[in-house]
């Protein structure tokens, strides 16, 4: 079994809250890694995937706690949202006589925002939030999750791990769902196919009715596509045949339930330019992309018109995971304005930007990250910068931006 990198981050959240909440799409391992909780710490565990459990929940779920005591896991919560008021009740009793509730309730769901919102309106204070991913690269090779940065002794020793251009299609097509890794006999189209099924079926109706599940499915194709490029609501709306509105709907469901991510364009009062405003969208898992796109296998990705933005979809998301899975605040960013200006991915952390273009390629000077120039006048110092690239080895592009293998992330 993989050992997850995120497990650290879910221990110490037990430690420091009397509920943890566990969000992240369907099939990332979420119960998985919960349920070792059961052997190792003595948790109690119920899901409402049964479908009498969650009646149970629904009908009385002051009777529902009280047979599942804490230490507790409570899977699939959204099915039961009552229970957030319950849970609070508890938790605030135990607090009054004990003073310490810390470590009562494990959570976990796949609608991201509906749970977020139930869980801080009920228990301000009272939860900590995890937001799990897809499998990392770390994760998968056995090496240890640290927030990337543009460091230079870290980039020499993880280059040496090398990734060929020919393995990274491979990765980016495979995907990254445990099951996958668990059972490399498991056919991965299938896997697929069947994975966004039971998407649409169990949590598409869940949160919004839709009407035309035909409909959805071509939008989730059509944004397969458009990974790692901007969103425009109008062009969408005109090639799906639904209006604006529907489309921001069916959009906001996608990211809710942590299947598409929207990075949002960078801007500060300080830079004089017109700057795009409209976000990028990436799918959280590549492998799913790769489905809804029909890029079924590693050669006809590379040599598509899509490869670019794979390989860009690919590198943001594990960056933003090395940040998810050690609990390590950031932001990020891209930016472009209206003279072409264009910055890949921005990271805002510890009063620091960094700068980073992603590239298929190999070679690279000054001129490929001309673009960094449009924040020379940024309120924030611009820290050690790099192109994220398919060349195996670390080199020098000027004295504050570096080339950095994909195999560093």
């Amino acid at each position: 079994m993989i050992k997850r990198a995120i497990k650290e981050v879910l221990l110490n959240n037990i430690k420091s809250y009397p509920v943890t909440l566990v969000t992240g799409a369907r099939q990332i391992g979420k119960s998985t890694l919960c349920y070792e909780l059961t052997k190792e710490y003595n948790f109690n565990y119920v899901s409402l995937d049964d479908l009498d459990n969650r009646s149970e929940a629904l009908s009385d779920p002051k009777f529902f706690l009280a047979k599942h005591k804490a230490p507790l896991i409570i899977d699939e919560v959204q099915y039961a949202p009552i229970l957030f008021e319950y849970i609070e009740s508890i938790v605030n009793k135990k607090r009054l006589e004990t003073g310490d509730a810390n470590g009562m309730y494990v959570l976990t769901g796949s609608q991201k925002f509906k749970l977020m919102k139930n869980a801080t309106e009920s228990m301000a204070g009272r939860v900590g939030i995890i937001n799990m991913s897809p499998l990392s690269f770390n994760e998968i090779i056995g090496r240890s999750e640290i927030p990337f940065t543009v460091d230079l002794d870290t980039a020499f020793e993880r280059a040496e791990h090398k990734i060929s251009s020919d393995d990274l299609f491979e990765l980016i097509t495979k995907g990254f769902y445990p099951e996958l890794y668990r059972n490399p006999n498991l056919n991965v189209s299938a896997f697929y196919s069947n994975y966004v099924s039971t998407y649409i079926d169990k949590d598409v109706t869940d949160i919004i009715d839709v009407k035309n599940k035909l409909l959805f499915h071509k939008l989730m194709q059509l944004l397969a596509s458009l990974t790692g490029e901007e969103l425009v609501y109008d062009n969408l709306a005109k090639q799906i045949g639904v209006d604006k509105k529907t489309i921001m709907n069916w959009i906001s469901v996608l990211e809710a339930s942590n299947i598409i991510y929207l990075l949002q364009p960078y801007y500060e009062n300080s830079l004089t330019k017109r700057v795009i405003k409209r976000p990028k969208i990436y799918f959280r898992d590549t492998g799913l992309a790769c489905h809804l796109a029909k890029l079924g296998d590693a050669e006809s990705l590379a040599v598509s018109h899509f490869s670019g933005h794979f390989v860009e979809t690919y590198v943001v998301n594990e960056i933003i995971k090395s940040y998810e899975n050690t609990e390590t605040y950031a932001e990020f960013y891209y930016y472009r304005d209206n003279e072409q200006n264009e910055i890949d991915l921005i990271i805002q952390a510890n009063g620091k930007l960094t700068l980073i273009e992603i590239k298929s390629g190999m070679n690279f000077n000054n001129n490929s990250v001309k673009g960094f120039k449009a924040l020379d006048n940024t309120q924030y110092t611009i820290d050690t910068s790099c192109v994220i690239c398919l060349n195996e080895s670390v080199y020098k592009i000027n004295d504050n931006v570096y080339a950095l293998p994909v195999s560093v992330i």
